[in-house]
């Protein structure tokens, strides 16, 4: 299986997939596309701008097309749209963005989402933009929850809450290996 772990930031998914990789050995993980663009020497605005989230999409894009079974990743391009949206919408091709992802996504078997609970899991630095969080979550809400694109009728898609424990507990039984 290819398993992309979404949401907005500090939701959880470095973590849960730490625990995903431990409890799954055969398993690749695969960092997210901001971490290795950073490695690569790809220099952010900050805050990042609309570009950086295409090139962060891009990224991600070319991951899931080299990767093979057994890969867990760090975000897919969709959680990159869900940002775009919200930092420009107006500037946002739509149809473009959607062509070029299509192929990578159907490449995904699970995508499991981590919405922002009521009470955050994860401590939120006082300089992170708590606005852009809630705005992001809602657009990836409304792309993985709603498919409100049209593009994911043939991929599982796993909201997933809860403790750490609880997280693991639910994804692991849909792992067909």
């Amino acid at each position: 299986m290819r398993i992309s772990v979404s949401g907005t930031h500090f939701s959880g998914k470095s973590t849960l997939i730490k625990a995903l990789l431990k409890a799954l050995p055969n398993y690749a993980g695969i960092d997210e596309p901001y971490f290795l663009l950073e490695q690569e020497g790809y220099e952010f605005s900050i805050p990042p701008l609309l570009e950086d989230y295409e090139a962060q999409f891009k990224r991600s894009i070319q991951l899931i097309l080299e990767s093979r079974s057994h890969t867990i990743f760090d975000r897919c391009p969709l959680d990159f749209l869900g940002y775009a949206f919200a930092v420009g919408e107006k500037r946002v091709d739509l149809k473009s963005w959607i062509e070029d992802m299509e192929e990578a996504i159907r490449l995904l078997d699970l995508i499991i989402f981590l919405p922002i609970e009521y009470r955050d899991r994860i401590a939120i630095p006082p300089s992170e933009d708590k606005k852009l969080r809630r705005i992001v979550d809602e657009n990836l809400q409304e792309i993985f929850l709603d498919d409100s694109l049209g593009i994911l009728e043939n991929i599982k898609v796993l909201e997933v809450t809860g403790s750490l424990e609880k997280r693991v507990e639910r994804i692991l039984p849909l792992n067909s290996t």
